[in-house]
């Protein structure tokens, strides 16, 4: 599989930066309780720190608005998923547990307050490119909805659409019948390439102590847009 980042967002965002990570031979479960009861601590902590700061003063969601609007998506229709989650804590609307692979791809993203995107290979057709998605981006999401992607960053396979920043496909959804997964974590542009890659092998040891299997990681950037793997 080649995973490609396409000149249309760097054009844009000369700095847009993502981390893939690859997982193989997983096996994707009931989440144990020490992530059952972590996913649920960190919800409790962060509802009481957002009665006292508003959700758009994180850093995360802040920098990732703001790519949303330079990408020339509004972010008030169109919330990053990371956002949406901690509106959903504001609320107290709590998340429960589904399974271990969304569940840490969940505590990650409040963690880091940035989007994440999990992916079941098997359901992908041939290579991957993330680009800046256009009116025939579109795909059912899991929210129930179709949804269109126009100016929003899209991942793409050989058929079409299947996953953002926004909300994911149903189609290449990861299940407890999942072996092999693609995570892909929405970097802060800020971030440095150094840095983004020490945040990839400390996600992928994470989720490696709970799925078991192989890992592999890299961090794509205008100096490095593909990866064969």
């Amino acid at each position: 599989m080649i995973i490609t980042l396409d000149d249309s967002l760097l054009q844009i965002e000369p700095a847009f930066k993502l981390g893939i990570i690859h997982y193989t031979k997983i096996t994707v479960s009931s989440s144990p309780q020490m992530l059952k009861g972590r996913l649920q601590l960190f919800q409790e902590q962060l509802f009481f720190e957002l009665e006292e700061k508003s959700v758009t003063e994180f850093e995360g969601i802040k920098e990732w608005r703001t790519l949303w609007k330079k990408f020339g998506a509004d972010p008030n229709r169109y919330r990053h998923s990371a956002e949406a989650l901690y509106r959903r804590i504001a609320k107290q609307n709590y998340i429960t547990p589904l399974h271990s692979a969304v569940d840490i791809n969940n505590f990650f993203s409040m963690k880091y307050e940035i989007p994440f995107g999990i992916y079941d290979v098997n359901k992908i057709d041939g290579d991957i490119t993330i680009s800046l998605g256009t009116e025939n981006s579109n795909y059912t999401g899991l929210n129930g909805r179709e949804n269109v992607l126009k100016n929003i960053v899209a991942l793409h396979d050989t058929t079409g659409a299947f996953g953002s920043p926004f909300v994911d496909s149903i189609k290449t959804a990861v299940t407890e019948e999942t072996t092999e997964a693609i995570q892909v974590v929405f970097l802060r542009p800020s971030m440095e390439e150094e840095e983004g890659q020490k945040l990839l092998n400390a996600i992928g040891d994470m989720f490696y102590q709970i799925h078991g299997g192989e890992v592999s990681s890299i961090v794509l950037s205008g100096e490095n847009k593909e990866w064969r793997n």
